[in-house]
């Protein structure tokens, strides 16, 4: 058996015998219906892509609720449609790990044609303005993570490869955005033809960062003589281009080396994972959680696919905000934080793994249930504390999800301010409740800045995860050893006054000194770590 449309047609039999779910709706229908009148277009062929969004439009096909398919585009790294979606013919695995220990495998075959975002290909950008051109097109999505949306570096400087499309317009940009632009400038000399442009992407208020890139560029092209002027009203007018806010949660880790010999056994051949010359770790399947969520403000006006039906949830954009800050500020975002900073101290692996230790779930469900819900922000359609049960129940406990608190430590610096100082701020409007009442989340500050040290709780050196300001931040912890840490830790208060950090400045709310204690804690000595949260966590 191969993951082929060929070979899922000739040995069907075979792949049902293995346990695996197939596409039931008719493909060449569909994929005649999707060549004629496209309906939905998504840039960013990554895992969450292939494991959430395919997958429900596939649901549909097979219920007859829809009728045409996904065009998938990759503009970061070709190779993955190259190695991965042209050799399957767009088809991929989707295997669901869930907390039961079983494994449900879907072959996914909803994307009907998948392209590179390429305008140096000329047949492939040809096709994607022929796509852009059609009054058909409902929606353009995206998953191309936070860091695809910039315009400029970390000092509010162009990048160079925005500067140039800036300058050159149109007929043949570089850049990510310019070449997405630049297909939407298609669209409006086409007859100015509406649209969504549906940012899918796990970040505060997505739609507005992506609307911010688009009218930059038409600002731009319009102000340099290179795009018509009616392209910069044409972008902004909200019966014309729509720029919905969404919130997405579903857990999609990079492809598992154990899930591979799962699916090997089965008897498939060719699903060897690659690297990409761009780092990029792809493979024919995806390993991801069960649960899943994507609330999307109804703003479409070309109309849009039925997804509701799919259970995507379609609301008001102020509703979107309350359940993106229930899921960011409280119930699930601050949980994973905490792990990630305990679990490298402590020398894990699995946040799955971690939930096995009594203090680190005890740690929290204190700051999920107890120092969070009573200022959770309750969006009315999803309730807070069922979400934070699925989460500390089923969720991070799941053994087959092998996401790493390594992964999760990523960026650390850029999360701590709407993970947990969302929350201070909201004791602070509060009057019936207290900061001085925290006593957990202060704990999660102290323990990233044991984390800072880069050594684990065993006294053995770690490498931190990425993040911008590792080395800034590290910088007022380096003199700071085991067994050795001074009495006077003030050299640590300009960091902890940073409000961009921490979400509000820790000195001027007395809580500073309440971190710094925690960190000399923390730092007392091998096993120190362990012993403060025994203390600490109860």
């Amino acid at each position: 058996m191969e993951l082929t449309r060929k070979s899922i047609q000739e040995q069907r039999e075979a792949f049902l015998q293995a346990g695996y779910r197939l596409p039931e709706f008719d493909y060449d229908k569909v994929k005649a219906a999707t060549d004629a009148a496209p309906a939905w277009i998504h840039f960013g062929a990554g895992n969450i892509f292939r494991a959430f969004q395919c997958n429900v439009l596939q649901n549909l096909l097979n219920r007859g609720i829809a009728d045409t398919g996904l065009i998938a585009v990759e503009g970061f790294d070709y190779e993955i449609i190259e190695k991965m979606y042209w050799p399957h013919d767009n088809l991929s695995i989707l295997a669901t790990l869930k907390a039961d220990n079983t494994v449900d495998k879907t072959i996914v075959g909803s994307i009907t044609e998948s392209l590179v975002l390429d305008s140096a290909n000329q047949a492939q950008y040809d096709r994607l303005k022929q796509i852009f051109a059609a009054p058909s097109l409902q929606m353009a999505s995206f998953t191309i993570t936070e860091k695809g949306y910039a315009l400029t570096d970390a000092r509010g400087n162009l990048l160079p490869a925005i500067a140039a499309d800036y300058a050159n317009g149109p007929q043949a940009p570089d850049s990510y955005l310019g070449k997405v632009v630049s297909l939407l400038y298609h669209r409006y000399i086409s007859g100015k033809k509406p649209i969504a442009m549906v940012s899918m992407d796990n970040c505060s208020h997505n739609g507005d960062k992506l609307a911010a890139a688009v009218w930059a560029f038409a600002d731009a092209w319009c102000k340099n003589g290179l795009a018509e002027a009616g392209f910069a009203v044409y972008v902004r007018d909200p019966q014309s281009v729509s720029y919905p806010w969404s919130m997405i949660d579903k857990i999609t880790p990079r492809p598992d080396a154990k899930v591979e010999a799962l699916l090997n056994q089965d008897g498939i051949q060719g699903l060897d994972a690659a690297i990409t010359s761009k780092n990029t770790y792809v493979a024919p399947f995806v390993n991801a959680e069960e649960c899943e969520y994507l609330v999307i403000e109804d703003h479409f006006p070309n109309g849009r696919p039925a997804l509701e039906k799919g259970g995507v949830i379609f609301t008001q954009r102020e509703t979107v905000d309350k359940v993106e800050k229930m899921k960011v500020c409280t119930c699930l975002n601050p949980l994973h934080t905490t792990l990630a900073i305990y679990g490298c101290l402590l020398g894990y692996t699995l946040v799955s793994e971690e939930m096995k230790n009594p203090l680190l779930k005890r740690f929290v469900e204190i700051i999920g249930y107890q120092e969070g819900l009573p200022v959770v922000v309750d969006p009315g359609i999803l309730d807070p504390r069922e979400f934070i049960d699925t989460v500390v129940n089923v969720r991070i406990p799941n053994p087959f999800m092998p996401d790493a608190p390594q992964r999760i430590a990523t960026d650390t610096s850029q999360k701590l301010a709407i993970r947990f100082g969302e929350t201070i701020k909201a004791y602070q409007k509060r009057p019936d409740l207290n900061v001085a009442d925290l006593k957990l989340i202060p704990l999660v500050y102290a323990g990233w800045l044991r984390y800072l040290m880069a050594v684990d709780d065993a006294g053995n050196p770690f490498t931190p995860s990425s993040d911008p300001l590792l080395e800034a931040a590290a910088a007022y912890v380096k003199d700071y050893k085991l067994d050795d840490t001074p009495k006077d830790l003030s050299r640590l208060d300009p960091l902890l006054s940073n409000e961009k950090i921490f979400g509000v400045d820790l000195t001027a709310i007395h809580m500073a000194d309440l971190v710094k204690n925690y960190f000399a804690q923390l730092s007392a000595g091998v096993g120190a770590v362990k012993a403060t949260l025994e203390k600490y966590v109860k």
